[in-house]
């Protein structure tokens, strides 16, 4: 049975780096190659309003084999170079329904 997961990532950083990072990732294509992958059922970035230096992104999977798969792609090191070159931190949460 597959049993979808939600993952948020809180990405911070400083001077409106944590959005320069959500437009960088979405103008190179690299959101659309993440949407088009087996099992996504969702990838977007939103804007807290009361914290203009973190992007909240919600990420949901099919299952865990989706995710893994996504996170052995080499996608992963370009997701990282990024993340590295506008000094970003991040916090996760992850969501899955109760069986």
């Amino acid at each position: 049975m597959n049993t979808p997961i939600t993952i948020h990532i809180f990405y911070t950083g400083k001077n409106g780096s944590a959005r320069d990072f959500a437009r960088e990732m979405t103008e190179s294509g690299l959101v659309a190659k993440i949407r088009a992958e087996e099992g996504n059922l969702g990838y977007a970035y939103y804007h807290p309003a009361e914290d203009p230096e973190t992007v909240l992104l919600i990420d949901r999977w099919r299952d865990q084999g989706a995710i893994d798969a996504h996170h052995k792609s080499p996608m992963m090191a370009e997701i990282a170079a990024l993340r590295k070159k506008y000094g970003l931190k991040m916090r996760v949460e992850r969501f899955c329904p109760a069986d």
